[in-house]
């Protein structure tokens, strides 16, 4: 009598390596936020996204300048024709000895800290509200990954600003990729430019990569649709009371 051979055992397939995944987002999100979801890690778009932060504005305090922004800010406002020169001049010079240090903290702890609050509201519309089985930690893996082609933009805005005078570049809205970019912040109705600005295609890019992640982290308990409005719903609410903050005040 012969032995009977044991079937062999299949090899189990191996998920997508992290440069695979970072890549992905942009050739192929459907398989790379399929993967996100089943194994959910976000080390290194965090650490990406934030090394490319920091080099961003600390090469933009050696060209630009942290006291030109500052000064343009003070005089700008409202409060400075209220304000004597001595008055202005002191809140520069305050403005220029913490806003590196300010700016350089609120990356480090403000990018977690966002992308966690994001996820928390998301997780409560997608599994409180639409009965999808997904997790917190898929959800903020699902943001950090969505969140890479703001290292393209932040590239980009590097490029822009080395070919620009320092006094034509904009922190706030430096590329030419929504329509508030062709209005004037100082002419124009806040509340128009607030929402003008807001409707950039990176960021509209991150959120239809998002929606992508919470489909593939609900299966069929999620349609595309209802991530899309789990998604967008919340954004429309917030860019529309910013822009009505910015209108009145």
């Amino acid at each position: 009598m012969t032995p009977e051979l044991l079937p062999e055992e299949q090899p189990q397939p191996q998920g997508l390596g992290e440069a695979s995944r970072l890549t992905g987002v942009f050739f192929e999100p459907a398989k790379t936020f399929a993967d996100v979801a089943e194994r959910p890690g976000f080390w290194a778009p965090l650490v990406l996204v934030i090394v490319v932060s920091l080099v961003y504005m600390a090469l933009y305090g050696q060209h630009v300048g942290w006291e030109r922004m500052i000064r343009h800010q003070v005089e700008t406002s409202s409060r400075s024709a209220q304000q004597t020169p001595e008055q202005r001049e002191m809140g520069v010079q305050m403005g220029v000895k913490f806003a590196p240090v300010m700016t350089y903290v609120s990356i480090l702890v403000g990018v977690p800290l966002i992308w966690l609050i994001w996820a928390a509201i998301l997780l409560g519309i997608v599994k409180g509200m639409m009965s999808a089985q997904v997790r917190l930690k898929q959800v903020f893996a699902i943001i950090a990954y969505s969140s890479v082609p703001s290292v393209i933009m932040a590239l980009l805005a590097i490029a822009v600003m080395f070919m620009k005078p320092p006094d034509d570049f904009n922190l706030q809205n430096p590329l030419v990729f929504n329509p508030g970019a062709f209005m004037d912040p100082l002419t124009s109705s806040k509340f128009l430019y607030s929402v003008a600005t807001s409707l950039d295609l990176f960021r509209l890019w991150t959120m239809v990569l998002i929606a992508i992640g919470l489909k593939a982290a609900g299966g069929k308990q999620l349609s595309m649709g209802g991530a899309a409005t789990a998604v967008f719903l919340p954004w429309a609410i917030w860019t529309l009371g910013a822009a009505s903050l910015a209108g009145l005040f």
